[in-house]
């Protein structure tokens, strides 16, 4: 099978060493076959300027960390980051290379690229956003400008970008079912899960401004029985706002290898989402991962989680926070029954991050061929200027 054969500058307003989610996915899949530059935000705490560069020893993607001195100016950092980028390219040789964007702030910066190809993986509506950049709509309306292809992580963020580009694909949310189905198989719990008693109702992610925390002091008030088990950073949140009662057990980040071993360990997995500007177009990755765990899963009425799992019946849906209750409890009761297996492992056999990248790499793959036979036609079509003598000789 033909493979990517240029380099990926891949710009992203997520940290490699965050949840592993998305990007990280894709990336790694491909840095099998090319050099991976998964270029992150900036972080402001330097004395002087310079790029950060590690090899991921799992996958091979370089990551590139910009720093930068605190008390840089905002006006100042788009230059400073257009000067690394040049010295990064010009460090690694990188000629031939497709551009990847995550955050659309990125065009600030790289305006003076000439990629081969132009990709905007569009994961989220980030100017939804608490604290978005100023610039987050209009950069990402010149970043549709530039862009070749547009892909979406979600339904909902498809039917939003579409009628802006006439190279939007739909690519939601895939799973590795070969990892989070090591759930299914009865593990040894982990140390600081073990003393946690059951029923145990698990969540995994982020925790941020898109989570109902009301939610789930109303779980917690209610059901003072069930343990609440929370994994995952905690991002623009006051951890003083985060509920605190017996019930419910914060045990940090945890590494992607290890979600599995956790999994296992619970009874209903939750979606306990707010209904918000941030929540309107996700498409959570842990639905399907989850469901790979062969756990029950209780959501609120997310637009991407309702279609397809909810209209499916494979997740319940709480439009209520006693609705979400009671779905917990009917998750509780009879949530792992075999006609339920059955259906939830038809529609996980469609789904795999590998059939994921390997629908992306033929659309990119596709683009690349149009461009080269393009350059080709263009410096083979002849040059033809009109000869007044020749003209004559040949009607003679």
């Amino acid at each position: 099978m033909a493979v990517i054969a240029v380099d990926i500058l891949c710009f992203s307003h997520l940290r490699w060493g965050f949840v592993f989610q998305r990007p990280q996915h894709l990336m790694s899949r491909c840095a099998q076959h090319n050099r991976v530059f998964f270029i992150e935000e900036p972080v402001f705490e330097a004395q002087e300027v310079y790029l950060k560069e590690a090899i991921c020893p799992r996958t091979g993607v370089h990551v590139i960390t910009p720093f930068l001195p605190s008390e840089t100016r905002p006006e100042a950092t788009p230059k400073l980051l257009q000067q690394l980028l040049n010295d990064l390219i010009q460090k690694e040789q990188i000629r031939n290379f497709i551009a990847w964007y995550y955050t659309p702030m990125a065009v600030e910066f790289t305006g003076e690229l000439s990629p081969e190809l132009t990709i905007y993986d569009c994961m989220d509506e980030l100017s939804a956003f608490a604290n978005a950049p100023a610039g987050m709509f209009s950069n990402e309306r010149k970043l549709f400008e530039q862009a070749d292809l547009i892909f979406t992580g979600g339904l909902s963020l498809y039917e939003a970008k579409c009628q802006h580009h006439k190279e939007v694909h739909l690519f939601p949310s895939s799973v590795d079912r070969a990892h989070f189905s090591r759930a299914r198989v009865v593990h040894q719990d982990p140390p600081d899960q073990k003393v946690i008693s059951y029923p145990r109702i698990g969540y995994a992610g982020v925790i941020d401004e898109r989570m109902d925390l009301q939610l789930l002091s109303y779980i917690a008030d209610r059901r003072p029985d069930w343990h609440i088990v929370l994994l995952g950073p905690m991002v623009k949140v006051n951890p003083n706002d985060l509920p605190r009662r017996p019930n419910i057990h914060r045990l940090g980040m945890k590494d992607y290898q290890d979600l599995p071993a956790y999994f296992s360990g619970w009874n209903v997995a939750l979606l306990p989402f707010a209904q918000n500007n941030a929540t309107r177009f996700i498409s959570p990755t842990k639905t399907p991962e989850y469901l790979s765990a062969g756990l029950p899963v209780v959501s609120t009425p997310i637009r991407d989680v309702e279609r397809p799992y909810g209209e499916l019946g494979l997740v319940v849906i709480g439009r209520s926070h006693e609705d979400f209750l009671k779905g917990i409890e009917s998750q509780l009761r009879e949530g792992r029954s075999q006609r339920w297996q059955s259906q939830v492992n038809s529609f996980l056999s469609r789904l795999s991050w590998d059939k994921t990248w390997s629908e992306m790499e033929r659309l990119i793959l596709r683009d690349l061929g149009r461009k080269k036979q393009r350059r080709t036609d263009s410096e083979i079509a002849p040059m033809t200027t009109f000869n007044p003598d020749e003209a004559s000789a040949a009607r003679v």
